[in-house]
């Protein structure tokens, strides 16, 4: 299957870098390409592309602003390209509906794999910008357990917590002792009780809900560190 793509950005040649490098790829087509947030908004909304990639910083409209509306309007999803990995733009993107956030100096082939993983209806952080959400959210000590959580059985919760620890399917599996198709029920039903897009949202709701703390052990044997993200994870 052909993975549909709109590639915005006001910089023509930096558009114009992403779109080649993604445009070579087999199993990728650049459908589009728009120089501002609106530009992209129509993009979308003409040719029903899988992911978009989006510039935060962009005249008329700004990336998120477009991420909210493509969000919102459409199936694609999207993934934010930018010079600045501050907090700030990591939790509006997020917040806004992105599946992933990548700084511009990404190399060729991370950003063919970003494309790919979220399309795959996964999420995808840079490991810089995946610290500095972990950080944010692990501030200032313990949270009061979350009522939101009160939806979740016990297994869901393990499942959740889990998946904020950073480890994969199987890892889970192993780990509660079930199969991978039971993993990734438990998967879908916390998102779906949760009202969440994906498993970046599924990790900063177990920060922000308490389920999450600082100082917390390892998961199962050690091999994901406490507060370890799962970032471009399956």
């Amino acid at each position: 299957m052909t993975i549909r793509v709109v590639v915005a950005d006001d910089q023509e040649l930096v558009r114009s870098g992403f779109a080649l490098i993604l445009d070579v790829q087999e199993d990728i087509e650049v459908v589009a390409e728009a120089g501002d947030g609106a530009a992209a908004v129509d993009a979308v909304r003409r040719h029903s592309p899988d992911v978009a990639l989006l510039d935060i910083r962009m005249p008329v409209m700004d990336g998120i602003a477009a991420c909210r509306a493509i969000s919102a309007g459409s199936a694609c999803r999207t993934v934010m390209l930018t010079t600045f990995d501050t907090d700030e733009y990591v939790y509006e993107a997020l917040h806004a509906g992105a599946s992933g956030f990548l700084l511009k100096d990404v190399r060729r082939d991370d950003l063919v794999h970003a494309v790919r993983v979220v399309a795959a209806g996964e999420a995808l952080l840079a490991p810089s910008v995946a610290r500095r959400l972990v950080e944010q959210y692990t501030a200032g000590g313990p949270r009061r357990t979350d009522p939101r959580l009160d939806a979740l059985t016990a297994r869901e919760r393990e499942t959740l917590l889990l998946l904020a620890r950073g480890l994969t399917n199987a890892e889970i599996a192993a780990e509660l002792v079930v199969s991978d198709h039971t993993v990734k029920t438990h998967v879908g039903n916390v998102l779906a009780k949760l009202g969440l897009r994906d498993r970046i949202q599924a990790v900063i709701c177990a920060y922000e809900t308490g389920l999450v703390t600082a100082g917390a052990p390892p998961a199962g044997g050690g091999r994901a560190a406490a507060g370890s993200p799962a970032w471009a994870r399956n």
